[in-house]
């Protein structure tokens, strides 16, 4: 069933609970279920101008009725356009090393962890300076910015989950385990093989409050 507009008004609601139900013991933590600001309409569109993409409707509702960003799965939702670094956040631009081109489509279409090329650690060993040059071209590759994708939420250590808007696989949310070496994977929860924005959104709200 695709979500309606009272969908996410109702999601405002529950983000309302939540922070009333920790705000008068624990006021700090009442931060943890507040989102940014809405975006209004023009502003959605003047993003995706810029970057030659339709956003995927359940997120446009969201960014325009609950928040561009702010409470959410992991460390928080990342506003539109920005990531984490460190223990703080950055904008990031398409093209830096990080975010790929957004209007080209994502391309995966399973799961994906191809360690071709990765040195074997005994090489280190023996041959320090090849090893480092195989090791750098390797991770080059691995970790090449995503196309098609934008980042949502960080797990910690670099542990992330990407939004997919370009492609086949636009508007599934994928996990990114690359700096563990796992890969990338299109998120699997309660038995489906595909989870939208809101789903993943409503999953984390709905266990947040004891659902």
């Amino acid at each position: 069933m695709n979500p309606t507009p009272e969908s996410y008004t109702q999601m405002v609601r529950d983000l309302d609970t939540l922070r009333a139900s920790v705000s008068d013991a624990f006021e700090s933590n009442a931060a943890e279920f507040q989102c940014s600001a809405v975006m209004t309409e023009a502003e959605v569109l003047a993003f995706e101008r810029a970057h030659a993409v339709r956003l995927p409707e359940e997120y446009r509702a969201f960014l325009m009725s609950v928040g561009k960003g702010g409470a959410g799965p992991g460390y928080g939702v990342f506003d539109l356009g920005e990531c984490d670094e460190g223990f703080d956040f950055r904008a990031w631009h398409e093209g830096d090393g990080f975010v790929g081109t957004l209007r080209l489509p994502f391309p995966h279409t399973a799961a994906w962890n191809d360690l071709t090329g990765m040195p074997e650690d005994e090489l280190s060993e023996t041959d320090e300076a090849a090893y480092e040059q195989q090791r750098a071209a390797f991770e080059e590759d691995y970790f090449a910015p995503l196309d098609g994708a934008i980042p949502i939420c960080h797990l910690g250590c670099a542990l992330r989950q990407w939004l997919i808007v370009s492609g086949p696989e636009a508007g599934h949310v994928w996990e990114d385990k690359r700096a563990d070496y796992e890969g990338l994977s299109p998120l699997q929860t309660h038995g489906a093989e595909r989870v939208s924005f809101y789903s993943w959104y409503r999953a984390w709200l709905d266990e947040e409050m004891g659902r």
